[in-house]
């Protein structure tokens, strides 16, 4: 398994953006499904972006499909989520996941077996 590990959180306003980073270490980085989940206090985990190993599919939940870009550097092992436009409700911890190999880049938690600790996003009004 991929060992992960978020940075990039902070504190920003409304209207801003952020870019979370996931470094990943281990073998295989191309083979794996990666994703960006948050979770709010009090709140269930939700999928916010995924990326399909090898061949490059991504997929974004509706409330920051026209604002999360993801990207990742291969070389670097790296995965980023880029949020523009921020909201009060994006407000959360955020995780990065993994899991080798997935038959599509889906955003449920249970699909993916390798977690990092998590960068705290908080965004005032």
């Amino acid at each position: 398994r991929l060992q992960l590990v978020e940075s990039g959180g902070g504190s920003v306003q409304a209207g801003g953006s952020l870019r979370l980073s996931c470094a990943a270490s281990g073998s295989a980085f191309t083979s794996y499904c990666l994703a960006w989940f948050r979770q709010a206090p009090g709140q269930a985990r939700e999928g916010v972006a995924a990326f399909g190993a090898r061949d490059g599919r991504q997929n974004y939940a509706p409330s920051v499909s026209d604002r999360a870009r993801l990207s990742r550097d291969d070389a670097k092992t790296t995965l980023y989520l880029t949020i523009d436009n921020l909201r009060p409700e994006d407000t959360a911890m955020y995780y990065c996941a993994a899991v080798f190999w997935c038959r599509a880049p889906d955003l449920a938690p249970e699909t993916y077996d390798s977690w990092g600790q998590g960068t705290q996003v908080t965004v005032s009004s």
